[in-house]
């Protein structure tokens, strides 16, 4: 019986599905002085940085991003708590078969957790903690996908069959969001050491994180560059 172990998570950017720009956000935020005059171009990454540093959030939500993310069940979950702003569709368990395909942490993936809560640090951990990892992982994955293959084969619904699969199945879900609430999501699930509010995310969500950062600068440069520069608070 075979399944297929992944280590990789993507996060991809919808490119048709992209929507406003730094100039749009700009334009948003002097209606409020200009009026209809608000759609005329002006200078951007002085009033963006105004914005920002004052937290003048609401024009920050004119805009629109949509990516489609491949991760393993417990990623979802935890993306799935950031909800304002937020717009999720996902792969169904109901109205499909899922796929044989789970997560194993990668070899550069540290294993042992020390320190307090929020403010964990973590080691590599010995080689013999890894090769627990791997093959504990794939034991459990290969009883999980039989038992699931059992059950479909004996006619129980994918609605209960799917209970066994463990929360290292992979699921694929779009999530939609505006420049605000990306912003508010980096800001918690990504570590830089310049950040005003440091913190300190599971790698797994922050490698998806990263993954959206890096096309956020590309579709927002100026919003993204200001943001970064002003501690990585959201307005």
């Amino acid at each position: 019986m075979n399944i297929t172990i992944r280590s990789n998570i993507t996060a991809f950017l919808d490119t048709d599905n992209i929507a406003g720009s730094d100039a749009k956000i700009c334009q948003a935020a002097r209606v409020s002085t200009l009026g209809s005059a608000a759609a005329e171009s002006g200078e951007a990454r002085g009033l963006l940085n105004y914005l920002m540093k004052n937290r003048h959030g609401s024009p920050f939500e004119h805009g629109q991003m949509s990516f489609l993310v491949e991760a393993p069940i417990f990623v979802a979950r935890e993306f799935m708590r950031h909800r304002a702003g937020w717009s999720y569709n996902e792969t169904s368990g109901r109205y499909r078969e899922l796929e044989p395909v789970f997560y194993v942490p990668p070899e550069h993936r540290p294993l042992v957790q020390e320190g307090k809560a929020g403010e964990y640090q973590f080691t590599a951990g010995t080689e013999q903690q890894h090769e627990v990892v791997r093959w504990s992982h794939a034991g459990a994955y290969q009883w999980a996908w039989g038992a699931y293959q059992e059950m479909l084969e004996a006619g129980v619904a994918r609605e209960i069959a799917r209970n066994v699969l463990p929360v290292g199945t992979f699921t694929s879900f779009y999530a939609t969001c505006n420049p605000r609430s990306l912003m508010h999501f980096l800001s918690l699930r990504t570590k830089y050491t310049h950040a005003k509010f440091p913190s300190f995310p599971q790698e797994e969500i922050e490698d998806v994180a990263l993954a959206m950062e890096g096309a956020f600068s590309k579709a927002f440069p100026l919003t993204w560059e200001v943001w970064d520069r002003n501690g990585r608070i959201a307005p």
